[in-house]
């Protein structure tokens, strides 16, 4: 009897723990947009950044989150401005 019950409170326990676990996003920063958005759902939040401009985040946010400009953003690096050199 004794351990009829003890699988019975395992198994349940089991039940309860792997229907509570929420699946995860990957919280990407894709270095060539700018502005990324932050979306709240149930069982957590998580980040796409898939935008060219601030507007165009907010308009799709529309409740659903925030926008932020993305923290990874990749540059092109520029070039240093070249002097001219006068010979006198």
């Amino acid at each position: 009897m004794r351990i009829k019950l003890t699988w019975l409170v395992l198994l349940t326990w089991l039940v309860l723990v792997s229907g509570s676990i929420a699946p995860s996003h990957a919280q990407t920063y894709d270095p060539r947009y700018p502005v990324c958005i932050q979306v709240n759902e149930w069982g957590g939040t998580h980040i796409d950044c898939r935008f060219t401009s601030m507007p165009q985040c907010q308009a799709s946010a529309s409740g659903l989150g925030f926008c932020f400009a993305n923290p990874y953003l990749r540059r092109e690096p520029t070039r240093p401005q070249s002097r001219v050199y006068r010979q006198g």
